[in-house]
C-alpha cells in the first residue's frame, strides 16, 4: 500500500522536479550567481555543450553576457577573473581537482587524473624529474628522428612537383609527427605514422592478447571529447556505452582502444628492454617509490598511457595552429624566416635547440599561438577544500563548491590583452627596448599572470620543459626548410579535452638554400 501510494503520479510528477530543484537549492552562497538557463538547475547544460564540441566558447559567451562570475552546472562556477588563478590553481591552497577527472581513468589512475592529494604528491615526485631542465635535453636525439623522417617524406613530395606547391592536409602530417614523436619518447620506437603516410598503432587489451590495429590519432579524438562529455556528469560513465548516441558507445570503445594502445607497447618494450636508451619509458622503469619498490606494471602502462595522450595532440594542435595563424600574417612568416636562416645557416641542417633558445622572434611565434589558441581551452574544474571556504569577487564559496578559470577567457580577454586581444601579433610578447633578453619579455606583469597555457600550479603540465623543446624544433624544421600556400579560410576546431583543429589544406614546396 505504502508503495502503490509513493508511485501515484503526483508523486512521480515530483521526482524530476526534487531532481533539477535540490542541486540548485544545495549551494546557497552561490545561489544568486548568474548562468545561462538551464545550467543552474542541472549538468546537462554544460554536458550538451561539451557534446556539440563548443564548451569553450559557449563559457565565453556566458562570461561576456553576465560578468566574471558565472554558473555554469549547479556546483560549478566559472570565474573569469586573473585574481583567481593562483588562489584555483596555486600552490598551497588546497584545491584538489574534481570529480570532472574521474570520467578520464581507464587503466588505472595516473598523474593526470589522481584527485587524492598523497597519491598526487607520490607520483608526481617520481614522473617531475624526467621533466626537469636538465634531464629533457637527453629526448632531443629522438625528436630529431621523427623530424629526419617528416623531412624525407616532404623532401619526396615537394620534389615530385618541380617547384610548384604540393597540396596537403598539414594537420595530418603533425600528427603523425607528434605520435611518432611520444612513441620513440614514451615506448621505445615511432608509431610509424610518418614513414606509412597514415594513422596506425597495434593494440592489445592484455599483454598476452592477439594484436589487432587501431587508427590511433582518430582514437584519441574520440577518447578526448567523450571523456570531456562524461565529466560533466561522471556518474554517466559505467553506461555512456549503452546510449543510443554512438557518439557515447564509439567515444567508449576508443577509451579501450587507447589503452589497448599503451598496453601493446609497453608489453613491447618490456619484451626487449634497450640498455642504452634514456627515454620516458626508461625512467620510468627506473623509477622507485618511497620504499624502494619499482611501479607495478599497470601503474607503469597509465602513466605511459598519460604521457602518449598529453604528447601527441597537444603537440599537433598547437604545431597546426601554429602554421595557420603565420600563413595568415605573411610579415610573421618573413620575419621568423629570417631570424632562422641567420641561426640556421645550412639549410640541411636539423635546428638544434640551444641554437633555438635564444631566438626571441621564434619564442614570440610560439607565445602567441599558446595564446590565442589554447591547446586546453575550458576552465580545468577544481574543488574548493574542507575549511572556511573562500572568497572571491565578494562572493564566498563554500566547500566542495567546483571553481575554474577558462584560459580561452583568459586568453581573450580585452581588458587584460587590450583590444587587439583576437588578433594574432606575436610582437606583443617581445620586449620594445630590445634589451637582448634570450625569452620574449615585452608583456606586462597582469598579463603574464593571466597566460596559462600549461596550467600553474602543482597540477601543471608537468612535460612543459619537453613540449616547448619539441615545438620550437618542429617549427624551427618546418619553417627553415619550407614555404606554404594558404588553401582554406578559417581554421575550424572541435574541443574535447583539448580544442583540436579539423584540418589545415596548404601547398608546400621546398625553400630555396
Amino acid at each position: 500500500m505504502f508503495l502503490s501510494a509513493f508511485l501515484t503520479p503526483y508523486a512521480l510528477l515530483l521526482f524530476p522536479i526534487l531532481y533539477y530543484l535540490l542541486p540548485y537549492l544545495r549551494n546557497r552562497t552561490i545561489r544568486n550567481v548568474p548562468a545561462p538557463f538551464p545550467a543552474a538547475w542541472t549538468n546537462l547544460w554544460l554536458l550538451w555543450q561539451c557534446r556539440q564540441g563548443r564548451r569553450y566558447l559557449a563559457v565565453d559567451v556566458a562570461h561576456t553576457k553576465y560578468g566574471p562570475l558565472v554558473r555554469i552546472q549547479p556546483n560549478h562556477v566559472s570565474i573569469a577573473d586573473p585574481d583567481a588563478i593562483p588562489v584555483v590553481y596555486g600552490h598551497g591552497t588546497g584545491f584538489l581537482k574534481s570529480e570532472y577527472y574521474d570520467a578520464f581513468v581507464s587503466i588505472q589512475r595516473g598523474l593526470f587524473n589522481t584527485r587524492d592529494r598523497h597519491e598526487h604528491s607520490r607520483k608526481r615526485k617520481i614522473v617531475a624529474h624526467i621533466f626537469s631542465a636538465k634531464l629533457v635535453g637527453q629526448f632531443e636525439q629522438y625528436i630529431h628522428v621523427s623530424l629526419e623522417e617528416l623531412r624525407a617524406q616532404w623532401d619526396q613530395r615537394a620534389a615530385s612537383m618541380h617547384g610548384d606547391y604540393y597540396a596537403m592536409d598539414a594537420l595530418h602530417w603533425f600528427n603523425y609527427l607528434a605520435f611518432d614523436v611520444i612513441g620513440d619518447l614514451a615506448f621505445g620506437a615511432p608509431f610509424g605514422m610518418l614513414k606509412a603516410g597514415k594513422d596506425v598503432a597495434e593494440v592489445r587489451k592484455t599483454p598476452d592478447a592477439e594484436p589487432t590495429f587501431a587508427p590511433a590519432i582518430e582514437v584519441l579524438n574520440r577518447r578526448g571529447e567523450v571523456s570531456g562529455t562524461i565529466g560533466c556528469l561522471p556518474a554517466l560513465k559505467p553506461y555512456a556505452k549503452y546510449l543510443p548516441d554512438p557518439f557515447f558507445s564509439a567515444g567508449m570503445r576508443a577509451v579501450e582502444h587507447l589503452a589497448g594502445i599503451a598496453v601493446a607497447r609497453v608489453n613491447a618494450r618490456l619484451a626487449n628492454p634497450s640498455p642504452t636508451r634514456v627515454d620516458l619509458l626508461a625512467r620510468l622503469t627506473e623509477a622507485r617509490d618511497d620504499s624502494g619498490a619499482p611501479l607495478p606494471r599497470a601503474e607503469l602502462t597509465a602513466e605511459a598511457l598519460t604521457q602518449l595522450i598529453a604528447g601527441s595532440d597537444t603537440t599537433s594542435n598547437t604545431a597546426c595552429a601554429l602554421l595557420y595563424h603565420c600563413l595568415t600574417q605573411p610579415h610573421v612568416v618573413a620575419t621568423l624566416q629570417a631570424e632562422l636562416d641567420a641561426a640556421i645557416p645550412h639549410i640541411d641542417a636539423l635546428p638544434q635547440y640551444a641554437a633555438l633558445q635564444p631566438l626571441r622572434y621564434l619564442d614570440a611565434v610560439i607565445r602567441e599561438t599558446l595564446r590565442i589558441h589554447s591547446t586546453s581551452s575550458l576552465g580545468l574544474p577544481r574543488t574548493v577544500p574542507p575549511g572556511p571556504g573562500i572568497t572571491l569577487l565578494n562572493t564566498h564559496f563554500a566547500p566542495g563548491t567546483v571553481l575554474s578559470v577558462p584560459a580561452y577567457t583568459m586568453h581573450h580577454s580585452p581588458a587584460i590583452w587590450g583590444a587587439d586581444a583576437g588578433a594574432f601579433r606575436p610582437e606583443r610578447w617581445l620586449d620594445p627596448h630590445g634589451n637582448g633578453t634570450a625569452k620574449a619579455d615585452g608583456v606586462s606583469a597582469a598579463q603574464k599572470a593571466a597566460f596559462i597555457p600549461f596550467s600553474t600550479g602543482p597540477r601543471a603540465c608537468v612535460g612543459r620543459n619537453l613540449a616547448e623543446m619539441e615545438l620550437a624544433l618542429i617549427v624551427a624544421t618546418v619553417f627553415r626548410r619550407y614555404e606554404f600556400e594558404l588553401r582554406q579560410g578559417a581554421l575550424e576546431t572541435r574541443e574535447g579535452f583539448l580544442r583540436k583543429p579539423l584540418g589545415l589544406r596548404v601547398g608546400m614546396r621546398a625553400r630555396r638554400a
